[in-house]
């Protein structure tokens, strides 16, 4: 099956390690994976912001250079359902409506892909760690999905799934909210990690860099020792690369 990886801004500028986990889970599970060249921004912050002229030209650009592909998968339920919402913003023009349509309904979220598309709920991870999920908005109110995530982590071995309280509210985050609305997105990420303190989580894990970024960056900045990562670093793991990983945290702490 092949697959063309939406790699988002985020993706490039700040995860590049969950696009390379992103794409070797998928190669794992038989996909031929592709990176189309070419790609920008999918004109989301624009549209959000009411700006939907200015997200026209983006969108085109984005439906040309996947239109060829068979299935499109970002690591980004933000981002994927841009793509979804692209046949709205050519309702008036009839040839890039269908050809925006084409796009959206081969577009997938990562883990829905995985789950809805290939079948599959286990892909053999192994990672020991008190985990609990921040399921973001855009994945569960505009995509609608939310068990996919829940599914995959179920099957990973060694990993403590706590659930997280009150996980339908927002981050504070937003996009362009976070900037425009500062005071009150910084009570919305406080009081989710209030929340994520209640689990006594050791890890933190999401499907959208976007509110990763947001809660990770604000318990860095509040000294708070929970780690943040991407469902795909999850699923990518094994135990070989986490006995590693803590044999070199080992030796550091040796050395200071």
């Amino acid at each position: 099956m092949k697959v063309s990886l939406f790699t988002t801004c985020l993706g490039e500028l700040f995860y590049v390690d969950v696009l390379k986990d992103t794409t070797e889970v998928l190669e794992r599970l038989g996909c031929e994976v592709d990176v189309p060249e070419g790609q920008i921004c999918c004109g989301q912050p624009s549209y959000n912001s009411g700006y939907k002229k200015e997200s026209i030209g983006p969108a085109k650009h984005m439906i040309e250079t996947f239109e060829n592909a068979d299935y499109i998968v970002s690591p980004s339920g933000s981002c994927t359902s841009m793509f979804r919402e692209y046949p709205k913003i050519f309702a008036d023009e009839p040839e890039w409506a269908e050809r925006a349509k084409r796009i959206a309904e081969k577009t997938y979220e990562f883990t829905s892909f995985i789950v809805n598309v290939l079948g599959v709920e286990d892909v053999g991870a192994e990672f020991h760690a008190r985990v609990t999920l921040h399921t973001s908005c855009h994945m569960t109110r505009l995509l609608g999905e939310r068990d996919s995530h829940y599914r995959l982590l179920s099957h990973v071995k060694g990993l403590e799934l706590v659930k997280l309280p009150n996980n339908y509210d927002c981050c504070g985050f937003g996009g362009t909210f976070s900037v425009k609305m500062t005071p009150i997105s910084e009570q919305m990420v406080d009081e989710k990690i209030r929340h994520i303190e209640e689990t006594k989580a050791e890890v933190l894990v999401g499907a959208d860099a976007s509110c990763l970024m947001n809660i990770g960056g604000r318990m860095r900045r509040l000294g708070k020792p929970v780690k943040v990562m991407h469902i795909a670093q999850i699923l990518n793991s094994h135990q070989e690369e986490e006995a590693a990983h803590h044999a070199n945290e080992s030796r550091k702490s040796t050395v200071l």
